[in-house]
């Protein structure tokens, strides 16, 4: 009984490789994304970062 339980397992456990390749590609897409985004809206975050920085300096 215990020893068919163990072999049915360790059968699945070795069946369930998960998708490795998938998981990489949705990170390096993920990056690759936040990157762009950064690269386009970055230099307007930072003139928005400096007017707010400059209001609460003169006030």
């Amino acid at each position: 009984m215990i020893h068919s339980l163990l072999t049915r397992c360790s059968i699945r456990i070795r069946e369930d490789r998960g998708d490795v390749p998938g998981w990489v590609l949705i990170t390096l897409m993920t990056a690759g994304l936040v990157i762009a985004i950064w690269a386009i809206a970055g230099p307007a975050l930072g003139t928005v970062f400096d007017q707010a920085i400059s209001r609460v300096v003169s006030f």
